[in-house]
């Protein structure tokens, strides 16, 4: 009862604003015409926003589970290895998915070798103690009311430009200023503390 109290009040509070900033920003880095993937999809609802606000953008997306509501096509994998050719789509997507895994590499590196465009990733930027606290709380009010695994795997910025260079992956767009809470919770939840990023093959 309590954590389905804290999920009510999070989606009235912060989450359609939540998707409307996302779908913005995100679907802005988005070229026409794309194949786009969104690895950890969910339920395909922000992903196919996304590509609802490009033009002639097709999005299909994979996840672990499949949930019993879908607004997009989602294939199942393992967790750890896309199940798609080499260069195979334009775009891979992931919205708060990284820091859910135990090896963000082995995901950023599967995306490098899908994507034949772009990899566009938001995520968060912990650099310190506090940073990390606060993630963990937005996290567990975000996410444990739907049971999803939290392993608090959040890193700094140096981590990340480690990640993408290891991929094989320029970084393009780096922008912090995502605009996902109003003051005062801004204040709190902000700070920076969030990413997006688009990553395109390094020549």
């Amino acid at each position: 009862m309590f954590k389905k109290s804290i999920g009510q009040i999070h989606e009235t509070l912060v989450f359609n604003r939540r998707v409307q900033v996302l779908v913005n920003q995100i679907g802005a880095l988005l070229p026409d015409d794309a194949q786009m993937l969104d690895v950890g999809t969910g339920d395909g609802q922000i992903a196919k926003m996304i590509g609802e606000r490009g033009k002639g953008i097709t999005v299909t997306g994979i996840d672990i589970m499949k949930r019993g509501t879908i607004h997009i096509p989602v294939t199942l994998f393992d967790g750890t290895t896309i199940p798609m050719d080499d260069n195979s789509v334009d775009v891979v997507t992931f919205v708060d998915v990284l820091h859910h895994t135990d090896d963000p590499q082995i995901l950023i590196s599967e995306a490098a070798r899908v994507a034949r465009k772009a990899v566009i990733i938001k995520d968060h930027l912990s650099e310190n103690g506090l940073d990390h606290l606060t993630l963990r709380a937005m996290d567990w009010v975000g996410n444990a009311p739907h049971g999803v695994v939290l392993p608090y795997n959040y890193a700094p910025r140096r981590d990340w430009n480690r990640w993408f260079d290891t991929a094989g992956l320029a970084t393009d767009v780096f922008e912090t200023k995502v605009p996902l809470y109003t003051a005062p919770l801004s204040w709190v939840f902000g700070r920076k503390l969030h990413f997006i990023a688009r990553l395109t093959p390094a020549t």
